[in-house]
């Protein structure tokens, strides 16, 4: 049997927020504890390395970086990350797109690759938002087009607008940006994707699966890209606190092994992040989030019993 890499790291879950904070920091703990419990070996989870000041570099102003890294960011610039400056917060964050670097680099030896976190896609150039500090998303795309990938897709499935990977590569030609989000949600203002999709308030799994399967049947075909980023972000679900769609767990699931099925089709490597997802109820947010896993392992044929 050949099981995915799973990357992981312990820091993602111990950063320490204010009682009461709207980010769930607890679900990457609960959700690597989730898929041990279902019988996944610890041998297929990777600790990943952290993220370089040259690797943001290729994304992020160094200004920026050097503000953020240094703690000398203002405080209105840290209110719209929505994060209380520590230096654990960077480690974290820098340990994070390291993470998603990782898995892009191992799907392009193994075909797929999935990581526990990830998915920090507001993040610009030259500031972050909506709780991302750096855009992991982005980073990797640029390292491994520096290390000989021709061409990337970015299939961002995260209930809010991808704003910063959109804006980032407005004028790369060889990675392309797509994004299925919420009309009415976060970002009010929206940037220009090379594909965007704006779903209703209220949307289901059978308009939303039918979004997702033309969409990517689409960009596959037109693009033939090298290697896809994948944001499975869940807050698409009916259950979510931000989402304002209404798509089941069932859903959920069809949309991962959808995606995971495509690309194995065709041959083309698949990196994944988890991305967003914000029930207070930790429980049931890692059943949610546990679909990527179980779509992955039954993509594989792998003996794992996720419930649905």
């Amino acid at each position: 049997m050949h099981w995915p890499p799973l990357i992981y790291d312990a820091c993602y879950s111990a950063l320490q927020l204010p009682d009461r904070h709207r980010y769930p920091i607890g679900k990457y703990r609960a959700l690597y504890q989730a898929l041990l419990a279902a019988g996944v070996p610890l041998d297929c989870f990777v600790e990943p390395t952290s993220a370089t000041r040259t690797e943001l570099a290729l994304v992020h102003d160094p200004l920026y970086i050097e503000a953020l890294c240094s703690g000398q960011l203002d405080t209105k610039a840290m209110r719209r990350i929505g994060f209380p400056w520590s230096e654990f917060l960077i480690n974290r964050s820098l340990r994070s797109v390291g993470g998603t670097i990782q898995t892009a680099q191992l799907a392009l030896q193994h075909g797929l690759a999935l990581h526990l976190s990830g998915g920090y896609h507001h993040a610009f150039a030259s500031e972050g938002s909506g709780f991302c500090l750096f855009n992991d998303l982005a980073v990797a795309a640029r390292v491994l087009q520096q290390q000989g990938v021709d061409k990337i897709l970015i299939f961002d499935c995260d209930v809010h607008q991808g704003d910063g990977s959109a804006l980032i590569f407005a004028d790369d030609p060889q990675i392309i940006t797509a994004s299925l989000h919420g009309e009415k949600n976060f970002p009010a203002r929206k940037q220009q994707s090379d594909w965007d999709l704006a779903l209703p308030n209220g949307c289901t799994d059978a308009p939303y699966l039918e979004a997702v399967q033309q969409s990517l049947d689409y960009l596959l075909a037109l693009h033939q890209p090298d290697l896809v980023l994948y944001d499975a972000g869940v807050d698409i679900h009916q259950q979510d606190d931000l989402g304002l769609l209404s798509v089941s767990t069932q859903g959920i699931l069809a949309r991962d092994q959808l995606v995971i099925h495509r690309c194995r089709d065709l041959k083309i490597p698949l990196a994944a992040v988890i991305g967003g997802g914000y029930q207070r109820d930790l429980t049931a947010l890692t059943a949610v989030h546990l679909q990527l896993f179980k779509a992955a392992f039954v993509s594989l044929q792998l003996p794992v019993d996720i419930p649905t």
